[in-house]
């Protein structure tokens, strides 16, 4: 049971460290994208250990197909503010620009 709660532990740590990841290195999309996979990912595996306990797995389900539409939209952004800017900074995506 220790163990369960050290790699419950530990997958919080990652969560936040996304999180925190996220706000320091914030001039890249492409890095914003992979930090929020991650988070992704950590909140995926949190949620999976609690729903296996009580046998529910609805939860993980609609997590996991919120996570696929936000990496195909994350993905579409990136190729779109590559082709159109020619580079992959979010300062690069003003309003003001347009």
């Amino acid at each position: 049971m220790d163990s369960i709660a050290f790699f419950c532990s530990l997958i919080t740590v990652c969560a936040i460290m996304s999180i925190i990841s996220v706000f320091l290195q914030y001039k890249h999309l492409l890095m914003v994208l992979i930090n929020l996979e991650v988070l992704l990912l950590a909140l995926f595996i949190l949620t999976l250990m609690h729903s296996w306990s009580s046998f529910e797995s609805h939860a993980c389900l609609i997590l996991i197909t919120m996570g696929v539409c936000e990496a195909s939209l994350g993905l579409a952004t990136l190729v779109t503010l590559i082709r159109t800017h020619g580079n992959d900074y979010v300062h690069s995506m003003s309003v003001h620009k347009c």
